[in-house]
């Protein structure tokens, strides 16, 4: 996600992780696929479905009950982990607080369910027997998802409608184990395995659906209209609803792109960046895999947010803004939607990759006004006043790359660590390795990691199967111990 920020400065307690390093490993999916179908209802603001959920335990373990992450419940009145920090709180609280929730009604074909977790945050489902590494399981779940008057990732904007994580989703595997995380409002928690995915939607007749996978077919029913959509190895699906919708729409190779605004002067330039980004992207680290890609401007309150196939662009961007978000939301396609990682615990890995990312693309189109040098410039300027003023408020600075979300101490302090210490880890990897083991590394990473799950020991093995000792100079920068 990019995002656009101010200093907050918080008081709190951070714990330290350890990094260790090791070579390429491969993970293999399970295999998973959703079946979903949903009705959005907007006189009520609510989205009301069900999820025929098939999974095959790929792993070592037996598995007893299975996990899924309830996201929308973070919008709930009372919930102990919010998802927009106080700082954003005005913008994107466009009028007034507004609560939303996700409530489970059904789960068929288990033994039994409960809603548990930190913040009432995990759908907990205990099968009728152990799934042993080979089996297979079918569970429907029926849910409903009340929407907030916010201008978020789930919510009901001044213009659209935002469906990310809106349906209950398997957690993520990490160590033989269903991950939990609860919401941060700073960066990103969302942590799943890749799935296919087929989805129904039903909408009023009026509304134009932007989506993850490709629009099958669209059904017009009296006053209603029926979206049927399709994705492949996606790890999420998220959907944007307008009745104000306009569409341009263009080809790079085998890919449809297309641009969904509302309020935008200069589309065809826009949907012109997208479609240079995606070709740049696929021509350095390679082919982009999805058949369609969708960048949409909608209410946000942040600069843009990435899904599988999929980004959000807020409305309220000037235009250089505007231009280095598309690019940045673009790269996450590669860094997080087909390579995953855990941004939970290693926001840097997909953040900072796309960070990079879009300077490499400008480095490449100086037409659009910045420069390689010029973004890793700020971004090490940006990361030296935030450790000088750190420094001076609390007394030291911590420098760890390698933490949870939970242990930052402001989405300040997240930015610069993440974003531009991440910019800065990458350019200095760049200038010391030079560009041909640098982007033989990036292109070995996404080969790899493509569709599965990489640790931050992932990235530096890739690198150093190029021929380049580089683990110590990773641990120097995300254990803390570099000196910038």
């Amino acid at each position: 996600m990019k995002r656009f920020v101010c200093l907050l400065l918080s008081a709190g307690l951070v714990s330290g992780t350890a990094v260790f390093f090791a070579g390429c490993q491969k993970t293999q999916s399970p295999d998973t696929r959703y079946e979903i179908t949903a009705e959005y209802l907007p006189e009520t603001s609510t989205i009301t479905g069900m999820v025929k959920l098939e999974w095959r335990n790929a792993g070592g373990e037996e598995i007893s009950a299975l996990r899924f992450n309830l996201w929308a419940n973070a919008y709930r009145e009372g919930a102990a982990h919010r998802p927009v920090s106080p700082v954003h709180s005005a913008s994107a609280y466009y009028d007034g607080t507004s609560y939303g929730s996700m409530e489970i009604s059904s789960v068929s074909g288990a033994e039994s369910w409960e809603v548990t977790g930190e913040d009432e945050n995990i759908l907990s489902v205990s099968l009728d027997e152990p799934l042993y590494p080979g089996d297979r399981v079918t569970l429907d779940i029926g849910f409903r998802t009340r929407l907030a008057e916010v201008n978020h990732r789930t919510g009901v904007t001044e213009n659209t409608v935002n469906l990310g994580n809106f349906f209950p989703i398997l957690c993520g595997r990490s160590a033989g184990d269903f991950y939990e995380c609860v919401y941060y409002p700073d960066g990103e928690p969302f942590f799943s395995d890749c799935a296919d995915y087929s989805v129904t939607l039903t909408v009023p007749r009026e509304y134009t659906v932007a989506s993850t996978g490709k629009i099958q077919s669209e059904k017009a029913l009296e006053s209603k209209k029926e979206y049927t959509m399709s994705a492949s190895n996606a790890r999420d699906f998220a959907l944007v609803l307008s009745d104000c919708f306009e569409v341009v729409e263009c080809r790079e190779g085998d890919v449809s792109v297309m641009y969904y605004y509302y309020d935008d002067e200069q589309p065809a330039a826009h949907l012109a960046l997208a479609r240079e980004a995606l070709g740049y992207y696929a021509g350095t680290f390679g082919d982009y895999p999805y058949e369609t890609y969708s960048v949409v401007q909608t209410g946000f309150c942040y600069g843009g947010m990435e899904y599988p196939a999929l980004s959000m662009i807020s409305d309220d961007l000037g235009e250089k803004d505007l231009l280095y978000t598309i690019a940045h939301e673009t790269a996450h396609q590669w860094w997080y939607a087909a390579v995953g990682s855990n941004p939970a615990e290693n926001a840097w890995q997909d953040e900072g990759l796309a960070e990079y990312s879009s300077a490499l693309f400008f480095e490449n189109h100086p037409d659009y006004g910045y420069t390689r040098e010029g973004l890793a410039a700020d971004a090490l300027e940006e990361y030296r006043a935030y450790y000088s003023v750190y420094s001076q408020v609390f007394g030291d600075a911590d420098t760890r790359m390698t933490r949870s979300l939970g242990d930052y101490l402001s989405e300040y302090e997240y930015r610069c660590i993440a974003y531009d210490k991440g910019m800065v880890m990458l350019d200095t990897l760049r200038e010391s390795i030079g560009d041909k083991k640098f982007f033989e590394g990036l292109k070995r990473y996404y080969s790899s990691y493509k569709f599965k799950i990489a640790r931050p020991a992932d990235l530096v093995g890739c690198f150093e199967r190029t021929g380049v000792d580089v683990a110590g100079f990773f641990d120097s920068f995300l254990s803390g111990k570099a000196v910038l």
